[in-house]
């Protein structure tokens, strides 16, 4: 007799959540994943964006806002920053794989609110495509949203649409570039490694290998 096979386990809360969410947005729920008894991806179309924030805060009660960023898919085209410059290196993949709840573009946001009532939390994504980064802000969403959304700005070059004060936080004003896509090069690793791969001290010898050391310099000395 063949055994059955054990169920797949079941997270009842986050399905839940994730069925009412639906309920509430339609077909603007494109795709979710639940990590049973640990967390829960959702992503919504990004017409829908605005209108997910204020169910998940109002329907569903998850009222602390946590985060927003944003995740940029494509594959460094510069390998690994910690590569030695030296190295000989592959050519690099430009193939974009997104992680939970998929994706269909380079760019995503994602935004993260808990729900202290329920012990839970919910990530939201949705997808930018490249030729349109903007996105409506979520100011009247969650007030905490202001520094995240600026700093998105600055860093990846998203617009959000509303916000009257994107102004750079940490870059002068006429930077160039958005530091955090994967295509900006940072330059100071292109001419030298990082200092952890060349100011490293030797590992001390073990016994086998100081023996002979040892040996070699008595028969120098004799």
């Amino acid at each position: 007799m063949e055994e059955t096979p054990p169920e797949a386990p079941v997270d009842e809360a986050r399905a839940e959540i994730v069925a009412k969410l639906t309920e509430e947005l339609g077909a603007a729920v494109l795709q979710s994943h639940i990590r049973v008894g640990d967390d829960l991806w959702v992503r919504v179309a990004r017409d829908a964006w605005r209108e997910a924030g204020i169910v998940v805060r109002d329907a569903l009660g998850f009222r602390a806002f946590e985060f927003l960023s944003a995740i940029d898919w494509l594959p460094s085209p510069f390998g690994k920053g910690e590569d030695s410059p030296t190295d000989v290196r592959a050519e690099p993949s430009t193939e974009i794989v997104t992680g939970y709840a998929g994706g269909d573009t380079r760019f995503q946001v994602i935004a993260r609110a808990q729900s202290y009532s329920h012990k839970l939390g919910i990530n939201l994504k949705v997808d930018l495509p490249d030729d349109d980064l903007t996105l409506p802000t979520w100011l009247p969403v969650f007030a905490g949203v202001n520094w995240h959304e600026r700093e998105v700005h600055e860093m990846f070059g998203i617009t959000f649409t509303g916000h009257p004060y994107l102004l750079n936080l940490y870059l002068p004003g006429e930077f160039e570039g958005y530091p955090l896509r994967k295509d900006f090069p940072l330059l100071a690793r292109h001419v030298k490694p990082w200092p952890g791969i060349v100011d490293v001290e030797p590992m001390p010898a073990g016994d086998d290998e100081a023996e002979p050391e040892a040996a070699a310099e008595g028969e120098e000395s004799s």
